[in-house]
């Protein structure tokens, strides 16, 4: 099969057809045969992975129907790959036996197929010659590659024109399209010449929005949450917007917007929200063990859609340090009321609850925090939250019992620009909180703040080589050491912190009357991880790691701060809801554990 010389073609042709999700490449085996002629390596890689007779043998498929039927496929397979790269002087033969398979017909498939033979001539690259998509809106700013002499690669195109489409699409002309497009293949020049013409449409408003789905949800509460601006001037990126709005209450298991194919006169254009409502109810369960720190249990009960508006009840439940030889057993209950689009579309409101259990090593507690919160969802990558809450802990330590109330009004950001969360290989995260609280009674006023960042870097083609980095710090500003309510102060030590070291090991000691000391946690603490991950096959990954942590009373790394550090390696599986961790680690440096320590947990450290 063989491209035209000097081909007029249009937009909707295999020349902008181009395939993604291909397979990656195999080893041939003896009954098939892939030559790619001119001998390129990445042109020969491509072809192999555009190739469904590739998979089928790999896949030990020989069954002569679908050979001839991957093999009729091939053509416009491969072709489609190699006209994403540029390359439209394309010439592919596929012989079945020594038959061109394009011949074949479908009543004569063999009974038996000993050879397959496919020869590929992608003739030389093209590039681009005259690039004209018009007109355009004001504002619109093509990609650098959709211009004359730069590679004619055909998804180059196709988004310039999608772009176009967008443009005028997000200032109000909601039936921009293609009204005429010229493409022209000059085969003895290798260069491809663009000439395509737009239709913008009328200048559009959004019409009211219609709800098709709503079963327990009432639509009143989807069309606030959605906050589709009806009568505003009609934009892509606001529909996209409600689109995301929707489907972030978790309630829906599927959510698509569409147009209407009319306009309503003037110039209003309805739209319609396509809902499909999942199970409002969710349970979850984990487990960490460390052989340390002990057995950690958690558990889940989420109700998405409590009284049919969106409102989500969640109740988090823990009991740690199970079996551990260093401290009590610690439990606690977390419930949270969230109600989505509150104030504004993109603003949660909610009650929060919880109570805690604390058995320390020197200490021990309870702590209840009751209080309003309000989270803001800035962009996709960025939020922000704040609240009001009651706190109170009571308990005990050597130096006597002790009693905190305060008011705290905690203001935080958290800023995600990670590819994926559960297993970054590239991107940053960054989350830091100030929280001012007033004490009451006897308990002193102050400031906590803390920060959390991560950055990751990928040091190798599709994430085989990771370089994963993460600095914490907090301080408490005001109080006395023991002014501050023990589940404010900072300690350092365990799988959350520096691994190798007993949970919660590092603090402050801080001395009795009667000449001994007790632990008590610091008022300012930082730690660092680094950690080097390398994917060994598709599913199993290595790590080596290295975490240290400082806590003190009179600064970040003040002279009379105390410190550890530990090292270790460990084994990753990957799984279709994250990484399963297994770490083996032990002491670097300080005096608070000796020996090693194992990590079992769902997800990568950080």
């Amino acid at each position: 099969m063989r491209a035209g010389r000097a081909t007029r073609v249009t937009l909707a042709a295999a020349v902008f057809a181009f395939l993604t999700g291909f397979g990656g490449p195999g080893l041939a085996l003896d009954r098939l045969d892939i030559q790619v002629r001119g001998g390129d390596k990445s042109l020969t890689q491509l072809v192999n992975s555009a190739s469904l007779l590739r998979t089928l043998s790999e896949e030990d498929q020989t069954d002569p129907q679908d050979l001839v039927a991957a093999a009729r496929a091939d053509y416009g397979r491969i072709l489609a790959a190699l006209y994403a790269r540029g390359h439209y002087s394309v010439v592919i033969r596929i012989t079945i036996d020594g038959r061109e398979a394009a011949s074949i017909r479908a009543l004569e498939v063999p009974a038996s197929v000993s050879r397959i033979a496919v020869v590929v001539d992608p003739g030389p690259p093209f590039t681009l010659g005259r690039t004209r998509v018009a007109p355009q809106a004001p504002g619109t700013a093509l990609a650098p590659a959709f211009a004359a002499g730069r590679p004619a690669e055909s998804a180059v195109v196709s988004d310039a024109v999608a772009a176009s489409i967008l443009a005028w699409r997000n200032v109000g002309h909601a039936k921009a399209g293609v009204a005429d497009q010229t493409v022209i293949a000059d085969h003895r020049a290798a260069r491809l010449d663009v000439d395509v013409a737009l239709d913008p449409g009328p200048k559009l408003r959004f019409g009211p929005l219609a709800v098709d789905g709503a079963r327990r949800m009432r639509v009143a509460r989807i069309i606030k949450i959605a906050g589709l601006p009806s009568g505003r001037t009609f934009s892509e990126t606001e529909l996209r917007k409600a689109e995301t709005r929707l489907r972030r209450t978790g309630i829906f298991s599927s959510v698509t917007l569409e147009e209407d194919d009319g306009i309503t006169a003037p110039d209003l254009l309805g739209i319609t929200a396509r809902l499909v409502e999942q199970k409002p109810r969710r349970y979850s369960l984990g487990a960490e063990l460390s052989s340390i720190d002990g057995l950690s249990l958690t558990g889940s009960w989420l109700h998405r859609n409590l009284l049919g508006g969106g409102e989500r009840l969640e109740f988090k439940a823990a009991v740690t340090n199970i079996g551990s030889d260093i401290s009590g057993v610690d439990y606690g209950l977390d419930m949270t009321l969230d109600r989505p689009a509150t104030l504004t579309p993109d603003t949660t409101a909610g009650l929060v609850f919880s109570f805690a259990h604390a058995d320390e090593v020197d200490y021990a507690f309870d702590a209840v925090e009751f209080g309003l919160s309000f989270s803001h969802i800035v962009s996709d990558q960025l939020s922000a939250r704040g609240g009001l809450t009651f706190g109170y802990v009571k308990g005990s330590d050597p130096s006597g019992d002790f009693d905190y109330q305060s008011i705290a009004l905690p203001l935080g950001v958290t800023w995600d620009k990670r590819d994926v969360a559960v297993n970054a290989t590239r991107g940053f995260y960054l989350d830091a909180e100030v929280k001012p609280f007033l004490g009451l009674n006897d308990t002193s006023s102050g400031v906590r703040a803390t920060m959390d960042g991560r950055v990751y870097r990928s040091l190798a083609s599709e994430g085989r080589l990771v370089v994963a980095a993460r600095l914490q710090g907090g301080a408490v500003l005001g109080p006395e050491i023991l002014e501050v309510p023990r589940d404010q102060l900072f300690y350092s030590g365990g799988g959350g912190t520096v691994r190798g070291q007993p949970y919660r090991s590092l603090g402050v000691l801080v001395p009795l009357g009667s000449g001994s000391d007790f632990l008590i946690g610091g008022t300012y603490f930082v730690a660092g991880s680094l950690e080097l991950r390398a994917k060994v096959t598709e599913k199993i990954g290595v790590v080596g790691f290295f975490d240290a942590g400082s806590v003190g009373t009179d600064g970040f790394l003040d002279s009379g701060a105390g410190s550890h550090a530990g090292a270790g390696l460990g084994v990753r599986y990957d799984t279709a809801i994250g990484p399963i961790r297994a770490d083996i680690a032990g002491p670097v440096s300080g005096d608070t554990g000796d020996g090693v320590q194992f990590y079992i947990g769902l997800g990568q450290a950080f």
